[in-house]
This record gives structure tokens, C-alpha cells and sequence, in this order.
């Protein structure tokens, strides 16, 4: 059993950064494939960034393409996420996802429980 837990959302003005981490508990982190997805309100969860196991791929929406970072730190356990020119459009609850095997760019073993980002205009 894998536990995701998010931190590092919150508000910030259009044109700003964030940066959301993701650690999780076990010790096969290091088979993990992880990423990121996104629900705003009223629409369908989608995503957002994964890496596979070994770090050596990563995957992106078009939409973050050259905005989002994803990157790994396996001595931590953690995944995260660098957001930068953040848009209003980019205002969702954020979801940790990982996945066994597979890159986790459609669906994920496991989630967390998901973090708020707020881009004001």
C-alpha cells in the first residue's frame, strides 16, 4: 500500500509560481511512476505531468508545457511539481498519482487526497 500526501498549494496571482510537493510512504517508491492531474470545478479530472520509475521520462500536457517542471527526489520519497506562469485557467485541485508498470498518465494505482491552487487574475 502507497500513501500520497500533497503540500504546497495555495493563491498566487497569474504570472507567479508554485511549487507542490508529494511524498509518499513504503519502500518501492523507486517502482513507482508519478504524477500529476488536476480537477477544476465542473470538469473532468485530467492530467497534468508524470516521470516514469528511473526519472528518465516525462510527459506533459500541452496546456503546462514549458510552464510545469516534474521531478523526483528519491532520497525523499517525494515527487514534485514547479509551476511557473501560473494563469487563472490553471486553478484546480491538484492530484499526487502513482502508478506500478505503467506511466501514470491516464490513470494511477494511487491518490492523494488532492491540494487547492488558486491563480487570481
Amino acid at each position: 500500500q502507497v500513501q500520497l500526501v500533497e503540500s504546497g498549494g495555495g493563491l498566487v496571482q497569474a504570472g507567479g509560481s508554485l511549487r507542490l510537493s508529494c511524498t509518499a510512504s513504503g519502500r518501492t517508491f523507486t517502482r513507482l511512476s508519478l504524477g500529476w492531474f488536476r480537477q477544476a470545478p465542473g470538469k473532468e479530472r485530467e492530467f497534468v505531468a508524470a516521470l516514469t520509475a528511473s526519472g528518465g521520462s516525462l510527459y506533459y500536457a500541452d496546456s503546462v508545457k514549458g510552464r510545469f517542471t516534474i521531478s523526483r527526489d528519491n532520497a525523499k520519497n517525494t515527487v514534485y511539481l514547479q509551476m511557473n506562469s501560473l494563469k487563472p485557467e490553471d486553478t484546480a485541485v491538484y492530484y499526487c498519482a502513482a502508478r506500478y508498470m505503467v506511466v501514470v498518465t491516464t490513470t494511477a494505482d494511487y491518490w492523494g487526497q488532492g491540494t487547492q491552487v488558486t491563480v487570481s487574475s
